[in-house]
């Protein structure tokens, strides 16, 4: 939800309606992506084709992004529009319903195939079970939570961050846009199929890095990576705050910091975004190391090479963080 109310998000709309071209039969199609991941999702299935036009660039967080009216052309003139989900990009919430009629906006989190994870609100959360989703080593995960069907609204939205997940969504991409673009469609699918391929690498390459440190206990600042957890083996024990948006209360911090001390926590996390004094408060006196992770690589360059790059950065943040 923009940060400036109703009458900015009027003033948006009304920008929108104005900006928008009338269509042309032979024009490229005009394709717009939320978030960094997404974008890079939608930039490798397009290859040569075309580029996405990125939203949230620079090192804005998703979840805090306020709509300029900068936006209002893109979004205007767009044919599909690709997100994660109402949750990850929380400003899409009230857009989504102000888009002309002929905009066409996907929600990722809904593609059928996916192996979704519930929203986890405890404080702690060493002992809640996960889906078993393609053979996801590490925790003792149980079956009742596995979802291969469309998001419901207490499913975690980060599920590029499961490997297997991000094939998924590619598959869904190309089909949308072969859908749009029927001349490209044969490019479309080639670009899929290569990219599909060097994310399986990708995968074997991280679960390499991160074998020596899976079994080492760490907390992280918000919930924003248990799908990149699941599929690795990693062991998060808890989360500073539910929600990115929402400041963690005293009873949760002094829960944590016994949380630490009870467990050995190995690493506490910040975020990029979030303030890291929290993350020292709860760590004084302790042996934990602090570190830092950025699950939607905002401090990453924009483009094909995101997926891959925020990827290895966040295995590297695991390893170097525990000394391994």
């Amino acid at each position: 939800m923009s940060r400036f109310g109703p009458r900015f998000t009027t003033q948006v709309s009304a920008a929108i309606a104005l900006t928008v071209l009338p269509s042309t039969a032979h024009a490229e199609i005009a394709v717009v992506a939320t978030m960094k991941p997404v974008h890079s999702l939608v930039s490798m299935v397009m290859g040569e084709t075309g580029q996405p036009k990125l939203i949230v660039d620079g090192a804005t967080s998703p979840h805090t992004y306020a709509l300029k009216p900068s936006d209002a052309k893109a979004l205007g003139n767009a044919s599909v529009i690709f997100r994660m989900s109402e949750r990850v990009e929380t400003f899409t919430v009230k857009l989504a319903a102000s888009l002309p009629k002929r905009v066409e906006m996907i929600t990722l989190n809904d593609t059928p195939g996916l192996a979704l994870l519930p929203v986890r609100t405890g404080t702690t959360f060493e002992k809640e079970k996960h889906a078993k989703a393609g053979g996801h080593a590490g925790h003792d995960h149980g079956d009742d939570h596995g979802k291969k069907s469309g998001a419901a609204p207490g499913m975690d939205g980060h599920a590029w961050l499961d490997p297997d997940n991000a094939k998924v969504m590619i598959d869904r991409i190309a089909a949308v846009l072969s859908a749009k673009d029927a001349p490209n469609a044969v490019a479309y699918a080639a670009n899929a199929a290569k990219a599909k391929t060097e994310i399986d690498a990708l995968k074997v390459e991280i679960a390499a890095a991160l074998k020596p440190v899976a079994s080492k206990p760490y907390i992280l600042f918000h919930d924003a990576t248990q799908y990149f957890e699941t599929r690795f083996g990693l062991s998060a024990v808890g989360s500073i705050s539910t929600s990115p948006e929402i400041p963690p209360s005293g009873k949760r911090l002094t829960v944590l910091r016994q949380k630490i001390a009870t467990l050995g926590a190995a690493c506490v996390f910040s975020e990029p975004n979030f303030e890291a004094k929290v993350v020292a408060s709860i760590t004084e006196g302790s042996t934990a190391k602090t570190g830092l992770i950025d699950p939607e690589g905002a401090t990453l360059p924009a483009g094909p090479g995101h997926y891959a790059a925020s990827l290895r950065k966040l295995a590297a943040s695991h390893v170097n963080c525990f000394g391994g």
